[in-house]
């Protein structure tokens, strides 16, 4: 079973919220143009949120599994509870009511974090909770999403960290994605080491982006007395939109730490590059996570690793989802 965990996939409930708002986050003009207030005005392709035309793609791919989530760079979980709560519901309701082939990753509001909000979204059949990196960036950050932390540590559920808003009005369009979004990663990551999993010693949690390639960086934070994730059995890396270099780069972190058995590598298409070396099943942490529509899913170098890790990270509730009704 191959399983991207990490999609976007906008429904059309989820759509309208956006389109019915007056400020950030919002969809104006003729329905398609994005608006926020750290990054330039970004026009939406419509086909790009079409369930039956990613369900072709993502079977085309080769993949059993999509997850979805919605996307923080939106800055929907910053808003007061009263404007985020409509834009959260209109995204469960739709996550959830997509057909088979796809799972959910629930989201939160995290100026004022709901436990039980959360729960109820977890029973429904959301896999875990996703989080921005901008509501756990520091110690603050932790004591205020702590209710939904011990929540999922309670039932075994893992937390997805994404890229939360970035804060970089007037740059040009791919600044976000290659400077605000990696040092966001880059932030969490240390940020999880010090005060996330002395907090939640067996919580489950997975970086998108490679954590920005945090890891990396082990000799020098070994160097200055920093902390060091990179042998955590309980952390788990997706490769967003990461290709072979960087994969590769750090699997080798992985391995020089004893986390991971051989390095990895990453190839594009269906085909295995030709110097990809087998990974541990039982080791290998890093997942597919495409990060689509902005990127497509690559091919990891031992997919049965690849899956492994994905299933251990995920659970049973992976091959299981329940569809919301009105009465839920």
């Amino acid at each position: 079973m191959r399983v991207d965990v990490h999609q976007h996939l906008w429904t059309e409930g989820f759509i309208a919220a956006l389109r019915g708002r007056a400020s950030v986050p919002r969809l104006a003009g003729d329905g398609w143009t994005l608006v926020l207030d750290g990054e330039p005005d970004y026009r939406v392709d419509p086909r790009d949120h079409d369930p039956a035309l990613r369900l072709g793609m993502n079977r085309v791919d080769l993949l059993d599994l999509a997850l979805v989530s919605l996307s923080s760079p939106l800055g929907i979980e910053h808003l007061p509870a009263a404007e985020a709560a409509p834009l959260l519901e209109a995204y469960h309701r739709g996550a959830l009511a997509l057909p088979a082939g796809f799972g959910a990753w629930a989201a939160a509001c995290v100026t004022d974090p709901d436990p039980a909000d959360l729960t109820h979204w977890l029973d429904a059949g959301c896999v875990g909770l996703q989080l921005p990196a901008t509501a756990l960036a520091d110690a603050a950050g932790y004591a205020r999403c702590e209710p939904l932390l011990r929540a999922l540590q309670e039932r075994d559920k893992p937390l997805f960290i994404h890229a939360g808003r970035a804060a970089s009005p007037g740059a040009p369009p791919w600044w976000a994605a290659n400077v605000d979004y990696v040092q966001q990663m880059h932030a969490a990551y240390y940020a999880f080491a010090a005060f996330g999993r002395p907090a939640h010693p067996t919580l489950k949690v997975c970086f998108a982006m490679l954590s920005g390639l945090a890891p990396l960086h082990r000799e020098r934070a070994a160097a200055r007395g920093g902390p060091d994730l990179t042998a955590d059995s309980g952390v788990w890396f997706d490769t967003s939109s990461y290709g072979p270099v960087a994969v590769a780069a750090l699997g080798s972190a992985l391995d020089a730490a004893g986390g991971g058995d051989t390095p990895l590598e990453a190839g594009f298409g269906h085909g295995q590059t030709k110097h990809a070396k087998a990974a541990s099943a039982a080791r290998a942490r890093i997942v597919l996570g495409s990060d689509r529509p902005y990127a497509a899913p690559g091919i990891l170098a031992d997919p049965a690793a690849a899956h492994a890790a994905a299933a251990e990270l995920l659970g049973a509730c992976a091959v299981t989802r329940q569809t919301v009704t009105d009465a839920s």
